[in-house]
Formats: structure tokens, sequence, C-alpha cells
């Protein structure tokens, strides 16, 4: 599957750093969660991270962040991780409770734990493989 052939109106792409634990295990949770197979998944480190990034933001520098593509455009850092969350069922509540905070106060948050996320999760030097049965929801 190519980038041009997500019918995002029923798919969203979720673009994750594939050298962070927190990150991987994220994507474990999600994938768990998400009964409706409705994420698909590329490391922002990938071909088609590097692709994506550049057809939506160009030249302009990209966040250190999760990015979500869905059918209502491009989310970046709090607000992705509440749209995801909010199809994944169990933190649905969550993301009612912090959806009222104004994003840049969210991202404050994130920001902070971004910056620290290898420190507290470590690093991996290679993106995690997907299981057999999950593969096909990713982009290699």
């Amino acid at each position: 599957m190519k980038y041009k052939d997500i019918n995002f109106d029923t798919n969203a792409l979720i673009l994750f750093d594939g050298e962070c634990m927190f990150c991987n295990k994220t994507i474990q949770y999600i994938l768990k969660n998400d009964k409706e197979e409705r994420f698909l998944f590329a490391a922002l480190q990938s071909e088609i991270g590097q692709y994506v990034k550049e057809w939506h933001f160009g030249d302009k520098p990209v966040p250190d962040s999760i990015i979500l593509i869905d059918k209502q455009g491009v989310h970046l850092k709090s607000t992705a991780v509440l749209r995801i969350f909010k199809h994944c069922g169990n933190i649905s509540f969550l993301s009612r409770l912090t959806g009222w905070v104004p994003s840049p106060v969210r991202n404050l948050f994130y920001d902070t734990f971004a910056v620290n996320r290898y420190a507290i999760f470590g690093k991996s030097n290679t993106c995690m493989l997907p299981a057999p049965n999950v593969r096909r929801r990713f982009f290699m």
C-alpha cells in the first residue's frame, strides 16, 4: 500500500517515533484497542514517514511529535493523542476530560514529556517489527 492509496474516510495514519520505547508500547496499546482497525502506522524515520512529512510540511520544520492524518486533516502533539484515544474506547473519558483544556496548555505538558521520553523509557536502535497478524497495517 502507498500513501496515496489510503482511504482517509475509513482510515487514519499515525506517524510515530519508531525508536522510542514508550511510543512502541503506545502503538501496541492502540493495536489492541482499535477494534475497527482504523489506524495505519508508519515510523517517522521510515521512507513513508519522511515522504508524508515532506508532503504535508514541505520545508517547514516538523515538530518532534506524533502525527495523525485523518479525513479532518493533520493533527500534532496532544490533539493527535486525544483524537487517537477517542477511538480506542478505554481512555475516552480521559479524552473528554482533557479535551476542554486549550491545546497550548496540553502541548506544554506533551512537549515536556516528549523531551524526556528517551530518558524515562529508553530508546531502541531499531524500529519495532510488527507481529504478522498486524503487519498489513504498517508501512515499512
